[in-house]
């Protein structure tokens, strides 16, 4: 087995550190000189049935915005001599019925039909998709009040409660879309919340809790992101339903008669659809472009919003900036001074410290299971303490339980957890959250899984130092960079605006490093931080802990499996079985002198004296076999 002096065994991380990262000389790299917003104009404007149907909804809107202005008289001016006139100088499309004309009460009705629409949307946006976002993403109680009331609204039957509306409330048009509004905002709801349960058991949305962002920020970054196309979609089919449903009404003379309506102007137009069927014809067609162009245009914005493959790209001489050999910056070298300074002031006093932990879980059928048994656990400044044992023996859920972030229908049922002086055991959410975003950080595994695939990783770094450190738009992103290039990443700049999918795996667990350490904390978590790494990685991603370590004064939590990085990295080690800590002790003593029989079981799996396999002779073939 290795221990520290001895040869690494195979599989093991090496103990040299990694070589300082290479001086980035100038080179062209993408920049993305427009901006992410004008980067969807020009892929919607590449697309021609969006960028038609954005040209027919604008005609559309402008033309009725501009009624008073484009209207060849008022829409209620009325000449009996006129009545059923066609086309003439000053009335391109006619005269009605009452003599009054087509084209004015073309465009004063779509005022009206359109802003009434407009109304119900609004309406059904505002009611649903919040209750969808919070209801999915908190679950509990407020999911399924939210739910049954959804239920019971769902339920009645949208024209008896319009036809009751407008006995009870009166005809006016905007009462009716306010109470269609509220009929289809269950529509949202469902669909919101459907996406959100899914996207609320995301590592992302756990790794935005650990670095301390709010509820409320992490669903606006990290969950409005990934509803905002079906909510696009869906807003563009509730409008054409509320258009349709209003021209219904007005249709049937359910609604206000006092102005146009392009319902109203196909309820005339039915009525004398034998003496001039054309009065038919520019109603309908103002409602089929509108609803089309509605649907074309929201498909085409869904699709530019959804695909970064084709964003316009520019290349742009940068001279970047030269990381230091030694990767971190003045200001940091003296916050990691205080750090020590404060940590021989507290005679190494625990930044952890774990007593009596025991984690439970609730069971469907009543029972309760206990998955942690009395750990104990300790870690102080400058120490690296890795908690080892096979998969299932408890080490990630002693993790969580130490962060706070339990699965649901996980507590901690025993026990004390004091991180940094604090009790954290019954700490209000936003206190625990507050401690978890300054003095404690995590490196979680899967580092892909960790990072949100629709937000650039410069995004991910800066948010949570705006909000838990206060910095401005430019301090963030200036601190990024630098800790990007602590972290060994040559060229911060492209890492910085590139997606999570343009990086690689190791790249990405640097930027999940960076990330933890954006809000310079005292307390380091790593739950297998090398696990989907190969072996040179490992041991570039082992040596930024050690030097992390070592300047900052950083203590860190190391959970593992792999006893050649504890021998490697660790300082002590706690080993774990079956939910209980059996043997804790110097890595070096465990490693070489182990006390509990289970460690032994586990140095023993360790294939450092097995022989090695034979050379592979292929399997003799019709071809090579002999005769």
């Amino acid at each position: 087995m290795s221990t520290p002096g001895a040869p690494t065994p195979p599989g093991a991380a090496p103990s040299a550190a990694p070589s300082a990262a290479p001086v980035a000389s100038p080179v062209a790299v993408p920049v993305d000189a427009d901006g992410p917003r004008r980067g969807v104009l020009r892929r919607l404007a590449r697309d021609p049935l969006g960028l038609g149907a954005a040209v027919v909804l604008l005609v559309i809107v402008a033309a009725v915005l501009l009624a008073p202005l484009l209207a060849p008289q008022s829409p209620g001016a009325a000449s009996l001599r006129e009545a059923f006139g066609g086309p003439s100088a000053g009335h391109p499309l006619g005269f009605d019925s009452a003599g009054r004309d087509i084209l004015s009460r073309l465009l004063y009705g779509g005022r009206a039909t359109l802003a009434g629409a407009a109304l119900s949307l609004a309406v059904a946006l505002l009611l649903g998709v919040p209750a969808g976002l919070v209801a999915g993403y908190r679950r509990g109680l407020p999911d399924a009040v939210a739910g049954r009331v959804a239920d019971l609204v769902m339920a009645l039957p949208a024209m008896v409660v319009l036809l009751a509306s407008r006995a009870i409330l009166g005809s006016t048009v905007w009462t009716l879309m306010i109470v269609l509004g509220v009929l289809v905002a269950p529509v949202f709801f469902r669909l919101v919340r459907g996406i959100v349960v899914g996207v609320g058991g995301e590592l992302y949305v756990d790794a935005a809790k650990v670095s301390g962002l709010s509820d409320a920020r992490i669903i606006a970054r990290h969950v409005l992101i990934v509803v905002r196309a079906p909510i696009i979609i869906q807003t563009a089919l509730v409008a054409g339903l509320a258009i349709g449903l209003q021209a219904g009404l007005e249709f049937l003379g359910i609604g206000s008669g006092d102005a146009p309506t392009w319902g109203a102007m196909l309820n005339e137009a039915f009525t004398n659809i034998q003496t001039a069927p054309m009065l038919l014809v520019w109603p309908g067609l103002a409602l089929g472009l509108t609803n089309g162009a509605l649907v074309l245009f929201a498909a085409a914005l869904r699709d530019a919003l959804e695909d970064r493959s084709a964003s316009p790209v520019r290349r742009r001489r940068t001279a970047a900036r030269p990381a230091a050999r030694t990767g971190i910056s003045a200001a940091d070298a003296a916050g990691a001074a205080d750090s020590r300074d404060a940590a021989d002031g507290e005679d190494r006093a625990d930044l952890l410290s774990v007593r009596g932990l025991a984690v439970a879980y609730d069971l469907a059928g009543g029972g309760v299971r206990t998955v942690v048994h009395h750990v104990d656990l300790d870690v102080r400044p400058g120490e690296i303490v890795g908690l080892v044992g096979e998969s299932g023996s408890g080490k990630t859920q002693t993790a969580f339980a130490i962060l706070g972030l339990l699965p649901e229908g996980g507590r901690v049922a025993a026990g004390s957890v004091i991180v940094s002086s604090v009790e954290t055991v019954g700490l209000p959410e936003r206190e625990h959250r507050a401690l978890r975003g300054g003095r404690v950080a995590y490196v979680p595994q899967e580092p892909m899984s960790n990072l949100d695939p629709a937000v650039t990783i410069g995004a991910q770094l800066t948010e949570p130092m705006r909000h838990v450190l206060g910095l401005s738009r430019a301090e963030a992103r200036a601190k990024a960079l630098d800790l990007l290039r602590q972290v060994e990443i040559a060229d911060p700049e492209r890492v910085y605006r590139s997606h999570p999918h343009e990086i690689s795996g190791g790249m990405a667990q640097r930027v999940l490093i960076a990330g933890a350490m954006a809000c310079d904390p005292v307390l380091l978590i790593a739950d297998e931080p090398t696990t989907a790494l190969d072996v040179r990685v490992q041991a570039e991603v082992l040596g930024l802990l050690r030097r992390l370590r070592d300047e900052r004064g950083l203590g860190v939590l190391l959970v593992t499996h792999d006893l050649g990085v504890v021998a490697d990295l660790c300082d002590r080690v706690a080993v774990m079985r079956s939910g209980r800590i059996v043997e804790t002790g110097d890595t070096a003593r465990t490693l070489t002198d182990p006390s509990d029989p289970y460690t032994r079981t586990l140095l023993d799996a360790v294939l450092d004296d097995a022989p090695p396999r034979p050379p592979w002779t292929p399997r003799p073939t019709s071809e090579t076999r002999p005769a």
